[in-house]
């Protein structure tokens, strides 16, 4: 099988993302991709090359950060699934609205064309805020799975949510079968 690995600029989960891309790169063959904030920036969090240098030391290949890169994933059929791990609140609201204007959401599209799997481990501030009515529009729509979610700081940050990301794997065994993983709010 042969599954997309893209991540989005939120970079405080980029520690808990890394060791699930290790866990499904010993049973799939994973393409990184990376959003251009996730390719080009530094942050407290790491630097944007060692976070490249990571990925691609895991998978075995070159990150795609490149709408060039990216685009042939539907018409050459290169995934089974496309997993988007952090998806940020940005990012949601571009797949919701069906904007491909960065290498992440270029890839959704592409690989949308084929009628696959994509899985969103969301990470966003405001998913109970701004974000929520894209979350639900993504949830109506086909081909489109999450890793279940919940608050990750109801006190401090009483509108973000994050997803599980230990269930990640399960979530897409059950993407690849065209299931939603249950349940979905933790």
């Amino acid at each position: 099988m042969r599954i997309g690995f893209a991540m989005c600029g939120s970079f405080c989960t980029f520690s808990q993302v890394f060791p699930v891309m290790e866990a499904l790169a010993g049973k799939y063959e994973l393409t990184p991709i990376f959003s251009h904030s996730a390719y080009t920036v530094d942050s407290r969090f790491g630097t944007s090359e060692s976070h490249v240098r990571r990925a691609e030391a895991i998978c075995g290949t070159k990150v795609l950060h490149t709408l060039e890169q990216v685009e042939p994933i539907g018409p050459k059929k290169l995934l089974d699934a496309l997993v988007i791990a952090p998806c940020t609140g940005n990012t949601l609201a571009k797949l919701a609205h069906s904007i491909a204007d960065g290498p992440v959401t270029m890839a959704a599209k592409s690989h949308l064309r084929n009628g696959r799997p994509i899985v969103l481990a969301i990470s966003t501030n405001d998913a109970l805020a701004g974000a929520a009515e894209n979350i639900g529009r993504l949830l109506g729509k086909k081909h489109y799975f999450f890793v279940p979610f919940g608050q990750d700081d109801p006190q401090s940050k009483p509108t973000s949510m994050i997803a599980d990301l230990t269930l990640l794997p399960q979530a897409l065994e059950s993407a690849l079968i065209g299931r939603q993983m249950q349940p979905l709010l933790i």
